[in-house]
């Protein structure tokens, strides 16, 4: 179960970040759709630390198998989807928002 919520915390990550407003220049007419992109990516970069805190939960029990590869790849994977939804949240209160 927790492979699964890690698959679908990549997932959301990919969609955030396949529609991430990068970019000053605004196509006439499109202003009125960067406010609900950013509503959606916030959405999105909370989902996903949540659906990795849960798959960390789940993938991580007390009791362990002596794996350290398994685990150490595990963790990076987790370390970049958090980290860079922390930075997208960041970002996005600060440079599009603010």
């Amino acid at each position: 179960m927790g492979g699964l919520l890690l698959v679908a915390a990549v997932m959301n990550w990919l969609v955030g970040l396949m529609m991430s407003p990068h970019g000053e220049t605004v196509a006439k007419g499109t202003e009125h759709v960067r406010t609900p992109v950013v509503d959606v990516m916030q959405g999105g970069a909370i989902v996903t630390i949540v659906l990795c805190a849960l798959a960390a939960w789940l993938l991580f029990p007390a009791r362990r198998p002596k794996w350290p590869a398994r685990d150490w790849a595990l963790v990076a994977v987790l370390v970049v989807l958090v980290v860079s939804s922390a930075y997208t949240l960041i970002w996005l209160q600060t440079s599009v928002l603010g």
